[in-house]
């Protein structure tokens, strides 16, 4: 098959050895050692998604997937199957597959977002009751457990006894007959315990001879005294292995039971092992996830239903051959030059030209390697994005098929290979139009495109097969006129039979198929005129220049010899043609530092847009902590403020109230106000038209408080407002909006002013206790006793209020003047006087 024979040009089983290196397991590896080929696009999405799924859970987990525990279990599951018995190694290792495999699924059942792991796993069934019973009956070493059966223990008892019994009569032989024993040990011969004696001495020790040593001075004897003993042990190890063997005959059963779910067990391990494998070494070449993309003239339906061309571009830049990774890695080989392969979707034929060893060779199997990678659900090993067709086939001719045995020339290898690839595409035209006709899909335009020397086409060749053919040095080995003309009809043929073709060669005349086809594209290895050597680059669109005389001038060949040569193929036309090619070269080459000084260019202009994003968001974070220190220091100033108002109140009750003390206070009130508020100092103009309506939220400046308005504001301006629990009446004058408007006074008119003498100050009033001033709380919950409490503060005039609370456990009082120390209209509080209550009652001053 011709397939199998691209695998081996293309070096696949070298790529496959390489994944299986990073395989946990032993069925891991060998599955990957034979890796096979997807046959349709949908098996090779699948594997990619697996290997996806499992390159995110490696990226999440400290350590890994983990395959400790999971063997190769399925010789024994095929004995089990035919009514062997397994050994106790098998059956051990069967349970530690058991429990790997659970462990596994564990771990990816914590991972919902795993789609096609979670749907992988989900027929998992890892019998825990088997492998309980296993580890019951079978100990680390692999023997049957005493607690498996218990006639087992009895019977291993008894051994224990006899094996005693023969060991003490024993001792007691060697020492008595020390005189006549070649050696002090007691060892076993045909599973008989037997002593060394001194072959001259062996009448002393009279017994049953099982073994004699190589010189013959030693005889291996079994004392008569213990004869009878070791046939009695040798009867009961017989009757241990029958019941060894009869509790794992007992396990192999339960294992047989259920032999078809631990095999299918095994598969889904050894699929996760092989997708873990490929996460792992596509992590380790530092590929990315390809995406098959419509080429060459794919047809699909749009939003209306109508049929459409969509094509895309081959992309594949800084692509490098995985085996020359790995060289350069672990076998200290060169380091990888990367090459670009970007294809517009009409592309059929590419013809790479340039010297020998510069790297047209690579470049096939390369690409060859990177569409059998993304089949298999590997990553490619080039910078993202990814993106290139699937293939049905992918067709190769590189090297010589040379053998004398056959009589086979270089040129006749080539062609007999040429011809099977020649077949196999025509086989998949067949299949492909066949396919294509049944699903109703016509031929798209691109299809339809044929060179003028293409024959007429039929319903089949319109659809080209989905091969990709990598053809070395086409047309070599034979007369270059003949060649040539050979090479020029293959490549026209495959344009119009395969969606894809690569070909190496010197003929000069392939080059100027481009500019007759437009299916045709050039490319060339880069090649450094001053140091004579290929730079394994690969230019597209600029043919290959000729390089031969100019290295054989460089070389030291004799001047007169490259003159005549010069004039044997046309001076003047191969240096025109070689001019123009250095000129295009020369104008890449201009194109190329260009681009990478704009690229440059962008680095530095997102380099420093990181930079100046990076201060922004210093600045941001310097203002939010500003901020937060500027509220934090108003807040201070607010309690401040607070507490010296407080001071200033509980001075002005204490003792009688005259008018020089409340002006001492108002001056001390607006002193604080100044210090403590500086922006009252600038106050701004205040907008007009505010006025607060019910339910609307007000600031009070001078408390520092947010309020809600309870009622209207009446002809004084007055009006109810409620911050928290508290309910409390305040001016317009005292309020502004949220958005710092001032409320609009009400307008009244004056009265005439009578001269009134000055009034003198009122005597203060006693503080005497009635019904109105006096609340019990007494059986009340802290909770309760607080509701009320502010309901009486809120309506009590200012003067002492007296709450009776009672003594009890001492709960409600200590809730209560807990209360009372937090609430911002108490001054002060006291315990009663003894003809009030005592400490049964507290007395709270309202301001």
């Amino acid at each position: 098959m011709i397939q199998t024979e691209t695998l081996e040009l293309l070096e696949w089983s070298r790529l496959c050895q390489h994944l299986a290196t990073f395989a946990a397991t032993k069925l891991g590896a060998a599955a990957a050692r034979q890796l096979s080929i997807p046959n349709t696009i949908a098996e090779s999405q699948y594997l990619l998604h697996q290997t996806q799924e499992v390159y995110q859970l490696e990226s999440e987990l400290s350590s890994g997937l983990s395959f400790d525990g999971i063997h190769d279990i399925g010789d024994a599951l095929e004995r089990a199957a035919r009514r062997g018995v397994l050994a106790g190694n098998e059956l051990l290792n069967l349970a530690t597959t058991l429990a790997g495999a659970r462990q596994l699924r564990r771990v990816i059942d914590n991972q919902p977002d795993l789609t096609v792991l979670n749907a992988l796993v989900a027929e998992l069934r890892t019998y825990p009751e088997l492998e309980q019973e296993i580890h019951r009956c079978i100990d680390d070493r692999g023997r049957v457990t005493d607690r498996a059966n218990p006639r087992l223990e009895s019977i291993r008892a008894q051994l224990r006894q006899v094996h005693d019994r023969i060991y003490a009569s024993l001792h007691r032989l060697l020492q008595r007959h020390s005189n006549a024993i070649q050696e002090s040990v007691i060892t076993q011969r045909s599973d008989r315990f037997v002593v060394p004696v001194k072959a001259s001495h062996k009448d002393v020790v009279p017994g049953i001879v099982h073994d004699t040593s190589t010189s013959g001075m030693t005889l291996y004897v079994e004392p008569q005294a213990i004869v009878n003993l070791g046939n009695q042990y040798r009867q009961l190890v017989r009757q241990e292995q029958r019941e060894e063997e009869e509790v794992r005959r007992q396990l192999t059963e339960q294992v047989a039971e259920v032999q078809s779910d631990l095999e299918r067990l095994l598969a889904i391990v050894t699929t996760l092992d092989l997708a873990t494998a490929r996460a792992r070494y596509s992590l380790w070449l530092e590929a990315n996830p390809p995406r098959f993309i419509h080429f060459a003239g794919a047809e699909v339906s749009n939003t209306t239903g109508e049929s459409e061309t969509t094509s895309e571009s081959i992309v594949l830049r800084q692509l490098r051959h995985p085996l020359l990774v790995w060289q350069q890695h672990h076998e200290q080989g060169p380091n990888v030059v990367p090459i670009d392969l970007i294809m517009q979707p009409q592309i059929r034929v590419v013809a790479i030209t340039g010297p020998n060893t510069g790297g047209k060779t690579v470049t096939l199997k390369t690409l060859g390697l990177a569409v059998l990678m993304a089949k298999v659900g590997l990553f490619v090993p080039a910078r993202e994005p990814v993106e290139l067709p699937w293939f049905d086939q992918v067709l190769a001719d590189i090297g010589d098929e040379q053998s004398l045995q056959q009589s086979l020339s270089t040129f006749s290898g080539h062609i007999r290979r040429i011809s099977r690839i020649l077949e196999a595409i025509d086989t998949g035209d067949r299949e492909s139009g066949a396919r294509d006709q049944r699903l109703g899909i016509e031929p798209s335009q691109a299809d339809k495109l044929s060179s003028p020397h293409s024959p007429l086409p039929t319903p089949f060749n319109l659809i080209p097969s989905n091969a990709l053919v990598l053809l070395d040095e086409v047309g070599a080995g034979t007369d270059p006129s003949e060649g040539s003309a050979l090479a020029i009809a293959l490549l026209q043929y495959l344009a119009d039979h395969a969606r894809l073709t690569i070909a190496t060669t010197h003929y000069g005349e392939l080059k100027a198929l481009k500019y007759q086809d437009p299916r045709f594209e050039n490319a060339s290895v880069e090649f450094d005129d001053v140091t004579l050597s290929p730079t394994y680059r690969l230019l597209w669109g600029i043919p290959g220049r000729s390089n031969a005389l100019a290295i054989a001038r460089r070389l030291g060949l004799k001047p007169e010899i490259i003159e005549q040569a010069q004039q044997q193929v046309g001076q003047s036309a191969s240096e025109d043609v070689n001019q123009v090619i250095a000129g295009l070269e020369a104008q890449r080459r201009q194109q190329e530092e260009k681009a990478k000084a704009a690229a440059d260019l962008v680095k530095q202009a997102e380099k420093l847009h990181q930079e100046v994003a990076r201060k922004a968001e210093l600045l941001k974070e310097r203002e939010r902590t500003l901020q937060q220190q500027q509220e934090q220091a108003v807040q201070q100033a607010i309690a401040t403020a607070k507490a010296e108002i407080a001071q200033v109140i509980r001075r002005l009750q204490q003792g009688p109230a005259t008018a020089q003390d409340a002006q001492q206070a108002t001056e001390a009130l607006n002193q604080i106000a100044e210090r403590q508020l500086p922006s009252r100092q600038q106050p701004t103009k205040p907008k007009p038209g505010f006025r607060p309506q019910v339910g609307d939220r007000v600031r009070i400046p001078r408390l520092g408080q947010t309020a809600e308005v309870l009622t209207d504001p009446d002809e004084d301006g007055e009006f109810s407002v409620r911050f928290g629990l508290m309910k409390m009446t305040v001016s317009l004058a005292d309020v502004e909006s949220l958005q710092g408007e001032k409320a609009e006074l009400p307008t009244k008119s004056k009265p005439a002013q009578s001269p009134t003498p000055n009034p003198q100050p009122p005597a203060p009033a006693p503080h005497i206790r009635t019904s109105r001033n006096t609340i019990d709380i007494r059986g009340s919950r802290v909770a309760d006793a607080e509701v009320a409490l502010e309901r009486e503060i809120a309506k009590a005039d200012p003067g002492p209020l007296w709450i009776i609370h009672g003594h009890g456990t001492g709960k409600l009082k200590r809730g209560v003047q807990e209360f009372l120390k937090q609430h911002p209209q108490i001054s002060h509080f006291e315990a009663a006087e003894q003809t009030d209550g005592g400490t049964g009652v507290t007395v709270a001053y309202v301001q």
